[in-house]
């Protein structure tokens, strides 16, 4: 594996290490391309602070540091600028207007809260509820539609505990979207690696069996994290198990 586009910083508050330690690790690793691609910050109202993903007022100092370590390092890694980012339709536009005015490569696609964090649930919270099933697969899949993401990470994200039935049927779509806009389907790492809901079987069999592409991602939130996925016990195994090739896991980024 030559890529990882899936790394954070300690700007989004539950990470940790430098950049430059996620980077001497990549280069350890044989990587050749790191994109980082922290939780982007959101145009909240002033009296809302979010503990989960950088301020704003953070993009520029975010940034910059990529760019000069992006620039140290050009003899030995690529070094890309990017963000993991919610489609949060009533903050979408300016979301994006923000993070424009710095250096940017690409933003991936990760639904954490439906609506939004604000006013919505946490996806990743077990839950029977089928319209929270419908409404994560409704608002994921008008989020790739806006042409703007380069892959959708831990897409299985939605954590519903219901029938698997109820489950392929509302996440069909969500796969057939990804398959029609050639936006690949990310395998997390870091949800395998510490036992999470996600990557699950149900979702990657179908996934797998429709013709989905695919990338996988170190989500790493610790330099030791971006590592290659023979050294996460089992996690070769489960590629195997649904059919899952990634090669040098370099995919094609979309403009922003």
């Amino acid at each position: 594996m030559l890529a990882n586009y899936h790394s954070h910083t300690v700007r989004c508050n539950h990470a940790s290490g430098t950049e430059r330690e996620y980077i001497e690790q990549a280069i350890k690793q044989g990587f050749k391309i790191l994109g980082f691609s922290d939780h982007v910050p959101q145009p909240y109202p002033t009296d809302y602070v979010s503990h989960i993903r950088m301020q704003i007022s953070e993009i520029e100092n975010y940034t910059s540091t990529l760019v000069k370590l992006r620039e140290e390092y050009k003899d030995d890694i690529q070094i890309l600028i990017g963000y993991e980012a919610e489609y949060f339709p009533k903050y979408f536009d300016k979301m994006l207007k923000h993070i424009r005015q710095f250096p940017l490569d690409y933003i991936i696609q990760g639904q954490h809260f439906i609506p939004d964090e604000i006013e919505g649930f946490y996806a990743g919270a077990m839950t029977e509820d089928e319209q929270h099933l419908i409404d994560y697969a409704a608002l994921t899949i008008e989020g790739m539609q806006t042409g703007y993401f380069s892959y959708l990470a831990h897409p299985d994200l939605i954590n519903y505990v219901g029938d698997d039935d109820v489950f392929q049927m509302h996440m069909r779509p969500v796969i057939q979207t990804a398959i029609d806009m050639n936006i690949p389907l990310e395998v997390n790492m870091l949800g395998f690696a510490t036992g999470r809901n996600y990557p699950c079987d149900r979702f990657y069999s179908m996934a797998s069996q429709m013709g989905a592409k695919f990338v996988i991602g170190c989500d790493a939130h610790a330099p030791l994290s971006i590592t290659q996925p023979e050294n996460i016990p089992g996690f070769t195994d489960f590629l195997q198990k649904h059919n899952i090739t990634y090669g040098d896991n370099v995919i094609e980024l979309r403009p922003v």
